[in-house]
């Protein structure tokens, strides 16, 4: 081999090596970004997201995964927070992800799409309610249903399934999630001929509601509802039996993971309703399936966090499938016309908004049951 060749060869393996060093493993595989809180007041949704999103990819990478190519899942932990979500989403895209799996709670995840939309990512959350995130661009798409849509079904099921004439209402004032969900209840109650007696709220950082509670016990109504998430939900269903208030707690998602909280007194909260993503109880095979295979592998039952951030891994797999390769442009459109059977109900997407029935669980002897399923008129 004369010294041409022989320079030949050494050049085209210093190429091979350095494109695998540059490319490493996910050049021939599909890389998909996730952004969660692992860590933070939060985490125990975006670990149960993160935990649902990977178990639906490993199933898919079992299979034979897209095309012949495996699914490496990167997710980081934003710590619940806007800069940390922005930084992360920066990071990822810069792994040349094809898509984006996140955020998990509403601010974090407002602030990534806007982005998101601006660099025409595939963006899907799992769990992201408030009611702007998919107004970003129709690149933007969610699993959850929306805020104001907690909130109207929640009226509609005081009052007719519940017959309640008077109802009471304690938010956040400091969080969009807790705000919307509050506001969209206030109007539907008022439509179904509900009177609002007491509207009450605090602050981002209050740990005291009885100067609100105790107000809100003197109107004496029929049902009082608690939009926010489970840890403070905890507190104030703790004092309203303080100050005597006996009407029948309502809630939202946010409620769910109420009993993570080793401190949380059951009786407090024995006998109300939240409306969830889907019930541990619902017999459809999808569920008892995920269930199951949740539960061997991370040994607990498996919460709507999961259970959507499940679906959401699932569907855009199938988009990326549909698309037969990583334009986005092709994922984009093929996660428009997603019509998927999952876990959480039968899912299609509307300006990137899930059309989905809604369960409402009821806490029975510290245990989520399933009440009904309805879907808001």
């Amino acid at each position: 081999m004369n010294i041409k060749k022989m320079l030949a060869l050494v050049l085209s393996g210093m190429l091979m090596l350095s494109l695998a060093a540059c490319g490493g493993e996910d050049a021939n595989n599909i890389v998909i970004g996730g952004l969660a809180p692992l860590t933070g007041d939060v985490a125990v949704y975006g670990v149960a997201a993160k935990n649902g999103a990977e178990l639906a990819f490993k199933e898919i990478n079992d299979a034979g995964g897209i095309g012949g190519k495996k699914i490496v899942f990167k997710v980081l932990d934003e710590k619940g927070e806007v800069n940390e979500a922005v930084n992360s989403y920066e990071n990822l895209k810069s792994q040349k992800i094809v898509a984006l799996l996140g955020d998990v709670t509403s601010k974090p995840t407002m602030a990534v799409a806007q982005i998101a939309a601006e660099d025409r990512m595939p963006m899907i959350t799992a769990t992201a309610t408030a009611e702007a995130v998919t107004t970003y661009g129709d690149n933007i798409f969610r699993v959850c249903f929306l805020d104001p849509y907690q909130g109207q079904t929640m009226a509609q099921f005081a009052a007719q399934n519940l017959q309640a004439k008077k109802a009471a209402i304690i938010y956040n004032n400091a969080d969009d999630y807790s705000t919307g969900v509050a506001e969209a209840f206030e109007k539907a109650a008022k439509e179904k001929g509900m009177e609002v007696v007491a509207k009450e709220s605090y602050g981002a950082d209050d740990k005291l509601f009885k100067s609100q509670l105790t107000k809100i016990a003197a109107q004496n109504p029929d049902v009082l509802f608690i939009p926010d998430y489970y840890n403070r939900v905890a507190l104030i269903a703790s004092q309203a039996k303080e100050v005597g208030i006996t009407a029948t707690l309502l809630g939202a998602d946010g409620w769910d993971g109420i009993f993570n909280d080793p401190n949380v007194d059951a009786s407090t909260v024995e006998g109300a309703y939240f409306c969830n993503h889907y019930s541990t109880e619902d017999e459809a095979k999808e569920v008892q399936d995920f269930i199951k295979a949740y539960s061997e592998a991370y040994g607990q039952q498996p919460n709507s966090f999961a259970a959507l951030g499940y679906d959401a891994a699932k569907i855009l797999a199938k988009a990326i499938e549909k698309a037969g390769s990583n334009d986005k442009e092709a994922i984009i459109k093929a996660l428009q016309e997603t019509e998927y059977d999952g876990v959480t109900g039968h899912i299609k997407f509307k300006n990137g908004n899930p059309i989905k029935s809604v369960s409402i669980i009821k806490i029975v002897n510290g245990q989520y049951t399933l009440d009904s399923k309805i879907t808001a008129e």
